[in-house]
């Protein structure tokens, strides 16, 4: 009883003001939250709302209204039909998807490869050829482009697929961290048990690492397909020909030096944009689930 007492002595409930003021503290960062939130998501989406509302219009009414403005119809699809036939979208759908899937294949096998000698193998110079990884990182890709301009030409590749292709096949540093951070999670007992049964190190590599390496490698793989289905500097600056024209590079067609045709530049813009975001949408999910099973080590 006594004990009671001495307990309801010594408790002090908190003071109304102090209180209040913690939930004032509280309001104001869920406020100043959603406020950034809003911001980033604004800075985001009404650039491409702008881009469908322009491509709904034609040149008059886009010269004559703001571009904020809804268009008179939305039901005016004639500038997504001259953009596929003009810009020649579906041959550009064919040398889009063939770059993506050669790219991927290549880039996949390279990868993974890379990674399981980097991790598993001790030698010389390891830890040089990781920092030059890391070098290459960090050195803008920009600066080295006239060397790689002209080891491609060297090569006999420029204005071919071949050209993007060993651009996009080579192994970046993401790819190693992803990777290695895979292998780590993975037992160096399987390859031990494996070696006693006789299995080589490519038997190992077949048969072990590369399938548990398949949540790492769909996210990079879906990764690496928007970035190529996205990227028009490398694709026009190595396949300058109409014929190699890719979604991204098909836009130019609706651009010259004297004049533009910005409604069908803007139903063109649209149509890249789509498969890219549909494939984002659709695989999101397992982008995030490689992310975080390759960052947390267990």
């Amino acid at each position: 009883m006594e004990r009671t007492q001495l307990l309801k002595q010594t408790y002090k409930p908190a003071a109304p003001s102090r209180t209040r003021s913690m939930s004032t503290q509280r309001l104001i960062g869920h406020i100043v939250y959603y406020a950034l939130f809003l911001l980033m998501a604004a800075i985001v989406f009404v650039p491409i709302l702008l881009v469908v509302f322009g491509s709904f219009k034609t040149n008059l009414e886009l010269a004559e209204t703001s571009p904020f403005s809804l268009p008179r119809s939305f039901l005016h699809i004639d500038n997504y039909v001259s953009a596929l036939k003009e810009g020649n979208m579906v041959r550009g759908l064919g040398n889009s998807v063939l770059l993506v899937v050669l790219s991927m294949l290549g880039n996949m096998l390279l990868g993974t490869m890379t990674a399981y000698v980097l991790n598993r193998f001790q030698f010389r110079m390891k830890k040089v050829i990781l920092i030059m990884f890391m070098a290459a990182m960090i050195i803008p890709a920009y600066t080295t482009e006239i060397a790689r301009f002209q080891l491609i030409h060297a090569l006999g590749v420029y204005n071919t697929l071949g050209a993007p292709l060993l651009i996009y096949i080579g192994t970046d540093i993401m790819q190693i961290y992803i990777y290695m951070q895979f292998l780590e999670k993975i037992s160096v007992q399987l390859d031990e048990s494996a070696m006693l049964d006789g299995a080589s190190y490519v038997r190992i590599f077949r048969s072990i690492i590369f399938p548990l390496l398949l949540p790492a490698t769909a996210t990079l793989a879906i990764l690496k397909s928007v970035t190529i289905m996205n990227d028009i500097f490398v694709q026009q600056l190595y396949m300058p020909s109409a014929k190699l024209a890719t979604l991204a590079t098909s836009l130019t067609a609706f651009v010259s030096t004297r004049s533009s045709d910005l409604s069908q530049l803007c139903a063109g813009i649209i149509i890249v944009l789509l498969p890219s975001a549909i494939f984002y949408i659709v695989f999101q999910r397992y982008i995030f689930k490689g992310l975080m099973d390759g960052a947390i080590k267990g």
